[in-house]
């Protein structure tokens, strides 16, 4: 059986948000959810790198640790893990059937999200998982995974203006939707917010009495090593931990944002180990060395070239991605153009965009004069015309020294090496970024 066959029929109902479906379901299913601790993750950015440090850590602590997390890259798999291991193909096709079972003809039918955030919880509550770390798709408050009346701890990584014609036109709207994981009396972890977003989280936390806890990001202190200080002076701290103040540990995702998702994910399992988790510093140390979170400011390579990678889908994580770029070992020294001009260290895009994306925000944050764009639609979804993208593009940014189409991200690619030797970078679409890998790995 293929698992598309089988979550192809509820693709039609599209974004459906509400939770009247999904409880309905689970209950057919037994509430595999009641058997699942858990800990729940939204955002707007940082969700999923949060998620793969603690999956990862609780792995290493000895933990049969499940995860659950939305969009995948190439697999359906990717979604539900456990041990860091994605389900087996004929495991997802299993409880995909299981979940198809438990749907009654007089009833609502699920969304296609519904019906895999359904599989992953009967996984779960099957393996008997001892945690999962499980990752908000859209939103929060009206999201299916917003199902557990008390979570272990809730994590609210960032909020910026995203997926808006869902959720509402204002940060605040956005907010009062993520705040709704907040559940009565459980501790929450809440990232830097903008004043009007962290307002709504705020109110909402005490209006439910739920301890928050906001870290400091880890310092650097060098390239791949960070150090947290914990937070051990707010919380009622485990006897064998009382002395720590710094625990160093290996950063091994790229960003200067991974040092505010590293310390969420590390202030999340000091509140663990307060409620008798069993969670030992060289267990954080290797559990953050083995992370892995693909598609992500990720090097690769592509026929022998160095390639970055980075989905860059919303403008906060544009901004994210270009100040890496901006990280990196300095340009070499600009050359003297004809006539006295300085040229410019410069970088070649190759993008594709959602239709449903603040396109010119992204522009805004990534492109700079004298870069090169090559522009591509994003298979298999609704794409943004590339015609059209670069129209934006050379409004937002006249001074590009290149901008094109094509019909596909190979010959962009082919384009993007062979025309200068700029930095190349895949990125603007999760999908986009998720069909190159898909691509290689099949070639």
């Amino acid at each position: 059986m293929d698992i598309n066959s089988l979550l192809q029929p509820f693709q039609r109902f599209g974004v459906h948000l509400g939770l009247e479906r999904i409880v309905k379901l689970l209950a057919n299913l037994g509430n595999p959810h009641h058997q699942v601790p858990i800990i729940h993750v939204a955002g707007t950015n940082g969700k999923g790198s949060v998620c793969a440090y603690l999956s990862s850590i609780l792995t290493e602590a000895g933990y049969r640790t499940g995860r659950y997390t939305s969009p995948h890259l190439v697999d359906w798999t990717e979604r539900i893990c456990l041990n860091e291991q994605p389900i087996s193909l004929e495991q997802l096709c299993q409880v995909l059937l299981q979940v198809q079972a438990a749907i009654r003809p007089d009833e609502d039918p699920p969304t296609q999200f519904e019906v895999i955030t359904a599989a992953a919880w009967l996984y779960f509550a099957q393996q008997k998982v001892d945690v999962a770390v499980v990752e908000v798709g859209l939103g929060g408050r009206l999201d299916a995974t917003n199902v557990c009346s008390k979570p272990l701890v809730t994590i609210i990584t960032s909020i910026s203006r995203e997926h808006w014609q869902v959720l509402g036109p204002t940060v605040a709207d956005i907010a009062r939707e993520k705040a709704g994981i907040l559940k009565p009396g459980c501790p929450a972890v809440v990232g830097a917010l903008p004043s009007e977003a962290e307002q709504v989280v705020l109110t909402r936390a005490l209006e439910l009495q739920c301890p928050v806890v906001t870290p400091q990001p880890a310092r650097q202190i060098d390239p791949k090593w960070a150090e947290y200080q914990t937070i051990h002076h707010t919380l009622r701290e485990a006897a064998d931990r009382a002395s720590t103040k710094f625990i160093k540990y290996p950063l091994p995702l790229q960003g200067q944002f991974q040092l505010t998702n590293s310390a969420l994910a590390l202030a999340a399992i000091e509140i663990l180990q307060t409620q008798g988790w069993q969670i030992s510093e060289e267990a954080i140390i290797t559990g953050m060395a083995n992370t892995k979170w693909l598609g992500r400011i990720q090097w690769t390579s592509w026929k022998n070239h160095k390639l970055l990678l980075d989905g860059a889908h919303n403008p906060a994580a544009a901004q994210v991605l270009r100040d890496y770029v901006d990280s990196l070992t300095p340009p070499p020294a600009p050359k003297r153009k004809q006539g006295g001009e300085t040229a410019q260290h410069s970088v070649n895009w190759v993008m594709g965009m959602l239709s449903t994306k603040d396109h010119v925000d992204i522009f805004k944050a990534l492109v700079r004069p004298n870069d090169r764009l090559y522009l591509v639609p994003v298979p298999d979804h609704s794409s943004a015309d590339p015609g059209e993208l670069a129209k934006l593009a050379q409004s937002v940014c006249p001074e590009l020294s290149f901008c094109c189409t094509y019909p596909d991200f190979l010959p962009a690619l082919e384009a993007a090496f062979t025309s200068t030797d700029n930095l190349v970078i895949l990125c603007g679409s999760l999908y986009l970024v998720g069909h190159f890998l898909a691509t290689i790995d099949a070639v």
